[in-house]
């Protein structure tokens, strides 16, 4: 009964300071998803248009960002580029991480939007040309309506690996989730293992709802089943 009070004690003792950190880990994660998904929204459409040049840009800037470690990209937007003197360079430690994140995110969502356009029926874009639509409208009304509804799975999972992410940012000492138990562990080194499960419950209780509300959306707006050859 002792060990249950203590612990008791330090949840009370911890709540307020995880639940800081949980906010700061929703605000940066949502920006960057929001962010994030926008930009590789526009790339995505943009790297299926079949413009050569564009799509070998698009290419490389997804190889860069998918081809390297998250942590180093952070490394770089917070602590190498404020180096080269550039004033609207110089980040913050919150402005790093929506920006890393954005980005980061922007790579997969870019990819998950092109292979969605790409995986609806061709026949689909031919009846709407052969009625007099244009190639915008073909895309505005036919195309993309039905694509979105492919990404839904892959998106939510993307979300959850940008969520857990935010937890690398505790190195450039933004005061998200990872960084407030590294606090507390600073207070009570004693209870190391105790307060890494508070962590891990916390990004449970964030990440479970995004998952639940993926397999609402897919049932409710469709998924790659529903599409009509």
């Amino acid at each position: 009964m002792d060990l249950i009070a203590d612990k008791i004690s330090i949840i009370q003792s911890l709540w307020p300071t995880m639940l800081k950190g949980l906010w700061m880990t929703f605000q940066v994660s949502m920006l960057a998803i929001l962010l994030g998904s926008l930009i590789g929204f526009t790339l995505g459409v943009a790297k299926t248009l079949g413009y050569f040049v564009l799509e070998k840009l698009i290419n490389g800037y997804l190889h860069i960002l998918r081809g390297s470690p998250y942590l180093v990209q952070l490394y770089i937007i917070y602590f190498v580029l404020p180096s080269t003197g550039i004033a609207w360079l110089s980040f913050d430690s919150y402005t790093a991480a929506v920006v890393s994140l954005s980005l980061y995110t922007s790579s997969y969502v870019t990819e998950i939007v092109a292979s969605a356009i790409v995986a609806v029926p061709s026949g689909q874009s031919e009846a709407a040309r052969s009625v007099g639509m244009t190639r915008a409208q073909t895309y505005r009304n036919v195309v993309i309506p039905q694509a979105l509804k492919l990404t839904i799975p892959p998106m939510a999972s993307v979300y959850v690996i940008v969520i857990k992410s935010t937890a690398i940012l505790s190195v450039i000492g933004f005061a998200e989730l990872t960084r407030a138990g590294e606090i507390a562990i600073m207070r009570m080194p004693g209870d190391i293992m105790f307060i890494y499960c508070m962590i891990a419950a916390f990004y449970f209780m964030y990440c479970y709802p995004v998952l639940r509300f993926s397999k609402w959306a897919e049932g409710r707006f469709g998924s790659a089943g529903q599409i009509e050859h």
